[in-house]
């Protein structure tokens, strides 16, 4: 039960190409955006899409893949952590950050 304490499964298209950093000693991290979609109907029966977007952080062979094979708008599945982080803007302001921190990457569709 402990792998369950953290998780989060995702099904989705990215919002654009993958942004590549590379950092000493070959490591890798791919930044991108994933956009789920769920459909329902509301009170007055109205179909009604709304749309998620998700922060998706990969390192290492994940990062290699991402970089390698997903493009703007591929479908893909991703299984990670959730993970969340602050910082001070330049007004000084306090932002914070919620992203998923890929461990499995499945690629869909075309």
């Amino acid at each position: 039960m402990n792998a369950l304490k953290n998780k989060v499964q995702l099904i989705g298209h990215t919002g654009g190409e993958a942004e590549i950093k590379e950092f000493g000693e070959g490591k890798k991290k791919a930044s991108l955006t994933l956009a789920t979609n769920e459909t329902y109907r509301n009170d007055k029966g109205e179909k009604v899409e709304e749309t998620q977007w998700h922060r998706i952080i990969a390192w290492g062979k994940q990062a290699d893949l991402i970089e390698k094979y997903v493009t703007k708008g591929k479908e893909i599945a991703i299984e990670g952590k959730l993970t969340y982080r602050s910082y001070d803007d330049k007004n000084g302001e306090k932002k914070y950050i919620t992203e998923v921190v890929v461990t499995d990457l499945l690629l869909l569709g075309k």
